[in-house]
């Protein structure tokens, strides 16, 4: 019976290793050394294991054994979670004028952080007037400081760059998608948790003071 040929992303496993030698990566990501494939090849079947060429272009190549149906399953996962990541992320955008007011940078700057927590991309875009074009330092000062205030919620991919009249510059956020939703999930989940318990308490407290009224008054009769 014919053995297929792995595809080009693939990499080799087990008796399609063509190397004679292979410098061996046991299971636990501990260095074995280099050794005879035939030797490698016996002690990924002795650990019911594969013995995968990971880096083939080294001299001689780095083979590892491993769970290779396993490895290809993870791998597809992260390949999968990085697409949905990517397909949702959004680039917001958040300009400024180079004279912008104290009050107005934090309105903006407040809005661009929500935009990060919520895990999509911000382009953050500097509008020039008129003689300001001749002064770009201003503006990359202007997006530097931006930079520097939102480092907690994201990182800036560029330099300010500037474009004609603009001046633009990428922020990506920390956390992705996936991520910010959770942790927006979790904490409506404790403030319903807290209202929860906020009220019990509240007709806890009131169930009291009706009994202690009632006991007050049967007293006094």
């Amino acid at each position: 019976m014919r053995t297929e040929e792995p595809s080009i992303s693939e990499p080799r496993t087990n008796d399609r290793i063509r190397a004679n030698e292979v410098r061996l990566v046991g299971p636990g990501g501990e260095q074995v050394g280099v050794v005879k494939i035939e030797i490698a090849l016996r002690l990924a079947q002795e650990a019911d294991l594969d013995l995968v060429e990971v880096s083939p272009n080294s001299n001689p190549p780095v083979a590892k054994i491993m769970d290779y149906g396993k490895f290809k399953y993870e791998n597809a996962q992260k390949a999968k979670e990085a697409r949905r990541n990517q397909a949702n992320t959004v680039l917001k955008e958040v300009r400024f004028r180079l004279k912008i007011d104290d009050h107005d940078y934090e309105t903006k700057l407040k809005r661009a952080i929500g935009f990060l927590e919520s895990g999509d991309k911000v382009k953050a875009m500097i509008q020039f007037r008129g003689r300001e074009q001749s002064r770009p330092e201003l503006g990359v000062k202007l997006l530097q400081k931006f930079s520097e205030d939102v480092a907690e919620f994201g990182t800036a991919e560029n330099r300010p760059k500037q474009d004609g009249r603009n001046m633009v510059m990428i922020v990506a956020p920390v956390k992705n998608k996936s991520e910010a939703k959770a942790e927006q999930n979790a904490r409506r989940n404790q403030q319903k948790q807290a209202a929860r318990a906020a009220k019990t308490a509240g007709e806890d407290a009131g169930s009291t003071d009706a009994a202690t009224t009632t006991a007050t008054e049967t007293k006094e009769n």
